[in-house]
């Protein structure tokens, strides 16, 4: 019997957290994805606190345009956030989803913001 395709995201992000963790100086920035939304944190791992949010319902972004070009929005407000907050490097956790569409968007977006990962 076949996978569902959550379960088979939920395998594949239980393979990428035995590997990726957050610290305090190296956050894991973690992404999810839902149909209308997509959220992004900030994780310390070590102390098991978000250090900071962002996502598309947040009030700096603009909701006019694609949902890759929304993603990138939010991927920029969750770098300019973390630099605000001192944070100039972290880990990505794209969260068991393929690294295509509006994650990599998100993912670009918070490195041409200038956080380094």
């Amino acid at each position: 019997m076949s996978l569902t395709k959550t379960e088979r995201r939920q395998r594949i992000k239980f393979r990428i957290r035995k590997i990726v963790s957050g610290t305090a100086a190296k956050p894991r920035l973690s992404v999810f994805r839902s149909n209308k939304e997509i959220y992004a944190q900030l994780i310390d791992d070590v102390n098991g606190v978000t250090l900071l949010a962002a996502s598309s319902k947040d009030k700096g972004v603009d909701l006019k345009g694609t949902n890759v070009e929304i993603a990138a929005a939010v991927g920029k407000l969750a770098a300019e956030k973390a630099l605000k907050a001192g944070i100039t490097e972290v880990t990505f956790d794209r969260g068991g989803y393929l690294y295509h569409g509006r994650i990599k968007s998100l993912a670009e977006g918070a490195r041409a913001a200038g956080l380094k990962f």
